[in-house]
């Protein structure tokens, strides 16, 4: 390597002066235009950390000259929106469930607020259109846990399932294998007759009768003689084929073994009330509602 000042005789361009095994690296400053470009992205920046938020501190952040914030923004915004709705969301708020569903304007008023509040707090659960998931129930049909009226999804919206609300529905599957209440041949048995309630296929020499005196011993006192539920203990519905974590025999096993106490959140102080009414309406008028 050399390092010497010349012009490349080939090219007629300026050099640096270094050379590498033959290859010269050529002297081109960058263009004016783009330098003074830097120079002003540089200047930009700390007028920028200067006016507004910008730099973290111990318990907050600078708030900068113009003293901006992106939340304030958004809540001056959603006030104006408050004042545009004002008279309409007052009546809103004043009518009963019953008035709102019967009166056109006030439940399009209602439909409209609750699916943005649902798409907000509900859909990662239930799902965008209410179908639910594995776990969590399907708002569209007409199978419900705690009820369907106005009045019960108002209930369980507003203080939900084993939420630890005072006023939160209560009930808890037993379970019976974890617990030693039964044994796993009479799990698999009572597990293939509950399938049976549904008209399901059953497996190869199941005992049906084996498998319902299990069943009216252990199981008939919160779902019913027939296996057709019981709203005010939250348990399902067991004959209408709609599960609501599976009816194949290897998952109704894994319940009856292990029991079920999904929670969901009570809403009542995260939601206002006027919010909380028109999220009933919207999950009402869903298709499943009563």
């Amino acid at each position: 390597m050399s390092e010497h000042n010349e012009i490349d005789h080939v090219s007629g361009r300026s050099t640096t002066g270094h050379e590498w095994d033959g290859i010269k690296e050529l002297n081109t400053p960058l263009p004016r235009w783009w330098v003074l470009t830097f120079y002003a992205t540089i200047v930009w920046a700390i007028g920028y950390w200067v006016v507004y938020p910008a730099w973290p501190l111990v318990s907050g952040y600078t708030s900068g000259l113009f003293q901006y914030s992106t939340r304030a923004s958004v809540a001056t915004d959603l006030a104006d929106l408050e004042k545009l709705r004002g008279q309409k969301m007052a009546v809103l708020g004043s009518a009963s469930l019953a008035d709102i569903e019967k009166e056109p304007a006030l439940l399009a008023l209602a439909r409209a607020r609750g699916k943005t509040v649902f798409a907000d707090n509900c859909a990662p659960c239930h799902g965008s259109g209410g179908a639910g998931a594995k776990g969590y129930p399907n708002l569209n049909d007409d199978d419900w846990l705690w009820g369907g009226s106005l009045d019960q999804i108002m209930q369980t919206i507003q203080f939900g399932a084993r939420s630890g609300h005072a006023k939160t529905h209560e009930g808890q599957m037993l379970a019976f294998g974890r617990d030693g209440v039964l044994k796993k041949d009479e799990i698999v048995t009572v597990a293939n007759y509950v399938r049976s309630l549904s008209g399901l296929s059953t497996a190869p020499k199941f005992d049906a009768a084996a498998g319902k005196k299990i069943f009216t011993e252990n199981c008939t006192s919160c779902h019913g003689d027939n296996g057709k539920g019981n709203q005010e203990l939250g348990a399902p519905n067991l004959a209408d084929r709609i599960w609501l974590y599976g009816s194949d025999e290897e998952t109704l096993v894994e319940t009856i073994t292990n029991g079920r106490a999904g929670v969901m959140p009570a809403w009542v102080g995260r939601l206002d009330p006027l919010t909380v009414k028109a999220l009933a309406v919207y999950v009402h008028s869903l298709g499943g509602g009563r």
